[in-house]
């Protein structure tokens, strides 16, 4: 291959390359046509045959003159952003949760009430009282003291006596003096003997003993 072959190679690839930088920068569409024509009308002229080597060779053909090809402009600057724009991204915040329901646990049933209880009893208490008191006073009053019916004594003994369950008198103290001694005396072993009483109960109903005080009086018959 000659060297005029290969520059035209060369040439014809450095315009399609050009050609193609246009095209893809955006050069007029009319422009690169017309530098195609140019190119593609390039006569491209084969050497004539090396001269015998007994014949000298013939004096060199005047080469044509080409004209130099068109003047490519360089392409517009393109303006490439490295830094993408900034996305604007909007949180959505999420609605709250609605508040979460407690059912309280179903309350445990009460028991029945006991059946309410029967009133209380009435007290049965109750102090000693004298039974038939005009009759036993009457035989203590009857069987006065000799010695002090001689010397005509009278007067009243009040005393202190305990009433025991069955209604006897138990125990017997003067607490107030008729002023004769055998008057008092007597008084205390008449109500140990004749005298009767209805017991004391509790609240119960039941007999107990009970403390009380009791006078005997004494008059000289006329």
């Amino acid at each position: 291959m000659s060297g005029n072959r290969v520059i035209a190679i060369i040439i014809v690839g450095l315009i399609h390359v050009a050609l193609g930088y246009a095209l893809i920068t955006g050069l007029a569409y009319e422009a690169a046509t017309k530098v195609l024509e140019r190119v593609t009308t390039v006569d491209i002229e084969e050497p004539p045959p090396p001269p015998p080597e007994d014949e000298p060779p013939p004096p060199p053909e005047p080469q044509p003159e080409t004209a130099p090809p068109p003047p490519v402009a360089p392409p517009p600057p393109v303006n490439i952003a490295t830094t993408p724009p900034p996305i604007r991204t909007q949180t959505t915040i999420p609605p709250p949760a609605p508040p979460a329901i407690r059912i309280p646990p179903p309350a445990p049933i009460a028991p029945p009430a006991p059946p309410p209880a029967p009133p209380p009893a009435p007290s049965q208490a109750r102090g000693a009282s004298p039974e038939n008191q005009g009759r036993w006073a009457g035989q203590i009053q009857a069987d006065y003291p000799s010695a002090a019916y001689r010397r005509e004594e009278q007067g009243t003994v009040t005393m202190r006596i305990t009433v025991g369950a069955n209604g006897r008198v138990e125990a017997c103290s003067v607490t107030g003096s008729s002023g004769s001694s055998s008057l008092d005396d007597a008084a205390c072993r008449g109500m140990q003997r004749y005298a009767r009483y209805r017991p004391a109960k509790n609240a119960a109903g039941d007999n107990i003993s009970d403390t009380l005080s009791q006078s005997i009086r004494y008059v000289l018959p006329d």
